[in-house]
This record gives C-alpha cells, structure tokens and sequence, in this order.
C-alpha cells in the first residue's frame, strides 16, 4: 500500500461526528495534539451533514448537558443573534429558538452547526494542535498485542492516503467502522433475551442483522404559487404502492403510528388544530423569528417516519448490498418528496405541494439530501460493562429510577426509542428515567488503547435507542477524550483508571471541573 504522508498526534480520532468532536475538544482542551479524520466535508456528524437538528430532554436549558455542549448552544443562538436581522421581541430571551421546532428549543440550520464546531476548535486548527483531515475514510489498522499501533485513511476524491499514529485512538465514526479493521470485539443488531434479561429482546435467537432504520434526511421551504417539482424519481412507483405488514397505510400518505401506542395517527403537513404537524416537526428556521423579508418561508428538515429506510441493513453486509440499500434510501426520500410535490392530499380537496423547494444549500450537496444517512445504530464494542434495558427503563414496577453507576462519566436522557428495523419490527418505545453514562461502558474487553466515542459505546440494540442522541453523544465523546489525556498523563489504562478506586475518583474530579455533571438531581421520567 502506497501512504502519500505520516502523521503522528497523542490522539487519533477517527470520526468527525459529534462525538469525535466533543472528544477533540476535550483532550486538546487537556494540552494533547490530535489528528481528526471526517469521511464527509463537514464536520458534525447528525447535527450538520446527516442533517438532523438537536434532539434533548426537557430539562437541557437547566442541567443535565456538559459546559463544552452548552457553550456549542449558546454559541449557536449567539451566531443568529448576531449576524441576522432577528426581531427585537426575540432578541432578550435567554431561550431563542431558531427554527421554533417541535422536537427542540434550539433547532437551527445544520450550517451553523458546522460554523460554530470550526469557531469552537479554531484556536488548535490554528496552532497545529488539531489536523482535520476532512474527506478521509478509515481503510486498514494494524493491531499487535491487544494494542492499536496505526490507522490508514484514504481521501475519497484524491485517492492518495496517509498513515496515522497516535497514543490512543478513538473510533467516532457513524457505524464504528474502526472495530472490524482493528480486530475490536463487536456486536451488532439485536441481542436476544436470553443474553440480557431484557423484557423487550427477541426470545429466541440474537437477530444481528436486525438494525434500526436509517434515513436520508433532506430540507425543503415553501414558496406559494410557485412550481418546484423535481423529476420523477426512478422508484416511485414502488414506494407509491410499498406498504410494510406492520404500517397502517402506504409509506407515502399522511399515515404514521404513535411510536409508544403503536396506534394510527394522521399527521398534517403545515399546522391543522388536534393534528401533529411535520412542518414544524424539526423545522430549522421560523421565518417570522425574523424581520420581515429575511427569509421567503419557513425552512424544515424532512426526517418523518415516511422516509425511514428498513428494507436491508448497511453494516456488515456486502458492498454491494450496501450500496443498494443507501441508493434504495435515498430513492425512498425522493420518491417522499416528489409526492408531496404532486400527490399529498390536501385540506382543500387538491392535491400536491408543487411550491415545495428542494433547499441543496442548506445540506450542501448537489442531490439536495444529507451529505450521510442518519444512523441511529452502529456496531457496538463488547464492553467491560453494557448497559441494558432494565438499567434505565421506566417500566418497571417499584423501580423509581436509573441505576446508578459508581464509575458514572456523564448523564443523558432520552426515551428508548427504536425506530421500526430491518427485521421488519415496529417501534419500541419505552419510557427511561434519566441515567448515567458509565465508565465501563466506554472500554473495550480486550484492546487497550481504543475507545468508542459515539453511539458506538457498550450498549444493547435496546438501551442504544436512548444513548444515541445529540447531547449524550457529545456528552460520550468529551469523556472519551478525557479519558485517554487522562491515561497519557499518568501512563495507565482505561481498564485500571476504571478499577482503582482511587484513580476512578480522581479522573471523575477531572471531569466535573471541565464541566461534565456525574449525575442527575430528583427528577421524574420521560
């Protein structure tokens, strides 16, 4: 194999998501140099090029979100606040909403997101602190005694390559795509009830292929009167007419489930009293935030229940079957959005939006549709402790709340919420209390010097669906990369910082002066 160059930093982060982010921050913050390698232009992951604005708890303007996340919040109202023309009503609140989103109380354009990452990281981008290898997908690595030595990336347009070597390296990407290469333990899909105690686990055989659904997000305003329609996309016919057993109506109609009820619901399109409205669902800019004339419409991500992809998984698997699935994918988000443009039944009687316009420059891409799939489910390592269902669920009867992990690195929040799966499975969607992040989640059976800095953490298919959203996932990737500054300096392992007393003790006082809170106040489920 030819390498173009050599590279050498403390760390080697190789993920440019969220997590990776989080955790180049942290360990830069810490005095360590860091290579950071993204497959995609954009650095960000969910919140930027899969297009996917802040899911939270109810309590994140308050607690439960680390000081580097909140300063990512706030610097992300900051940037609207100071460079656009926001209303004076709007300007004095401590709590202004961009986009006025059902799903968050910060939801805002992926493009700020990704300004916002770069001013964040843009004082060890300057100093040479932090590489960013941006358009790099992981190839090879070589591995020798329980040790991670190199990594190879090769640029996707380019072709030419580099080899990387570091202290510890940190696998942030989308669907842990480190492990296989690396020779890390691993599992993926769903594990079955009998390996974990979980109520709502297979009971029979673990179903590995069975995967949450991903989704090709994509963003579209509204321009009255005017005809946006796009070419018909080359599968319409067939998402027309697709209906899967366990769906109420065809996937391309106003029909969906509530996800916790598994009931029938009608969804509206724009806002209609006692209807849930995708519009706002996870609309990123509400025009009328702004002075008059700023923006023409409302600008919303489309990432509905009608484009989540479950036909085939896209890991482990072939490539060529990868590829189909991700071409199928992206066909069913078109194929949602030309319907809507011509067929969506209107309140009127009509039919079709033909003013809907594809936005390609909010997603920066020439197709319009996110620059990477949403993956709500990675390869997850075989960790020294996972996480199961009956750690944070909310019910069971006398449980009253998480349990609690002594070796607590972090806190999140959020529903164990499964999308419906490549095993053609429904939603789960079960109530959690809020939990801790345990250390023992984080490190890996074997290897020594790799960590999982996203989704990809020492979770079940289960409890994945309430670890994999925006802030804990920053929340992941902080600790991660704390933790290997912090194996660095004293010249220890994650495994003894995790089972020494007092080690453990003293990496989580590191972790509350930087801002990461440990564990929750009182507070009920959601």
């Amino acid at each position: 194999m030819t390498v173009s160059q050599e590279l050498q930093a403390d760390l080697v982060i190789v993920g440019g998501g969220l997590g990776g982010c989080s955790a180049a921050l942290s360990a830069l913050q810490s005095g360590k140099t860091v290579i950071l390698t993204e497959e995609t232009k954009w650095i960000g992951g969910q919140i930027t090029s899969q297009g996917v604005p802040p899911d939270e708890h109810p309590w994140i303007e308050s607690f439960g979100a680390t000081r580097n996340y909140r300063t990512f919040r706030r610097k992300v109202r900051d940037y609207y606040l100071n460079h656009f023309p926001v209303k004076n009503s709007y300007r004095f609140s401590d709590q202004f909403n961009p986009g006025n989103a059902i799903v968050s109380t910060i939801s805002h354009e992926p493009r700020v997101a990704l300004r916002v990452l770069y001013d964040m990281l843009a004082p060890f981008l300057h100093s040479k602190k932090l590489t960013l290898l941006s358009e790099y997908k992981i190839i090879h690595a070589d591995t020798e005694n329980d040790q991670v030595l190199t990594v190879t990336v090769r640029h996707s347009v380019m072709g030419h390559s580099a080899l990387l070597k570091g202290s510890y390296f940190l696998d942030a990407t989308e669907m842990g795509d480190v492990l296989p290469l690396a020779n890390v333990e691993y599992v993926i899909g769903s594990e079955s009830q009998a390996e974990t105690g979980e109520e709502h686990a297979p009971k029979g055989e673990p179903e590995p292929s069975n995967m949450q659904a991903f989704t090709y997000c994509f963003a579209i305003d509204y321009i009255e009167g005017e005809d946006h329609t796009i070419e018909k996309p080359v599968q319409y016919e067939f998402w027309k007419g697709y209906q899967a057993d366990f769906w109420p109506a065809k996937q391309l109609s106003w029909w969906g489930v509530v996800p916790y009820t598994l009931e029938p619901i009608e969804y509206s399109f724009f806002y209609e009293p006692e209807r849930f409205s995708l519009w706002n669902y996870r609309r990123v800019i509400d025009k009328t935030n702004f002075e008059p004339g700023t923006f023409e419409s409302d600008i919303t991500i489309v990432n509905w229940p009608q484009n989540d992809y479950w036909l085939g998984p896209v890991i482990d698997v072939s490539e060529d079957e990868k590829e189909k699935h991700l071409y199928n994918a992206k066909q069913l988000s078109l194929s949602l959005l030309y319907w809507l443009q011509t067929e969506a039944p209107r309140p009127d009687g009509g039919c079709g939006y033909p003013g809907i316009r594809l936005r390609k420059d909010v997603l920066g891409t020439e197709d319009g549709l996110a620059m990477y799939p949403y993956i709500r489910e990675s390869r997850r390592i075989k960790a020294e402790f996972t996480v199961k269902e009956q750690h944070i669920s909310g019910e069971i009867e006398g449980k009253d709340s998480a349990t609690f992990f002594e070796d607590s690195v972090g806190i999140g929040c959020y529903r164990l919420d499964l999308h419906p799966s490549t095993g053609m499975n429904t939603y789960i969607d079960i109530s959690s209390h809020p939990f801790q992040i345990p250390l023992g989640s984080l490190i890996p059976i074997r290897v020594q010097n790799l960590l999982p800095a996203c989704k990809n953490i020492g979770t079940t298919h289960l409890s994945n669906g309430s670890y994999r959203l925006h802030p804990v996932e920053w929340n992941i990737g902080e600790a991660a990369g704390h933790l290997a500054a912090y194996c660095i300096d004293h010249g220890i392992s994650p495994r003894e910082v995790r089972n020494n007393g007092h080690r453990l003790k003293d990496f989580q006082d590191r972790l509350v002066k930087a801002g990461i809170e440990l564990e929750w106040p009182k507070i009920h489920k959601v």
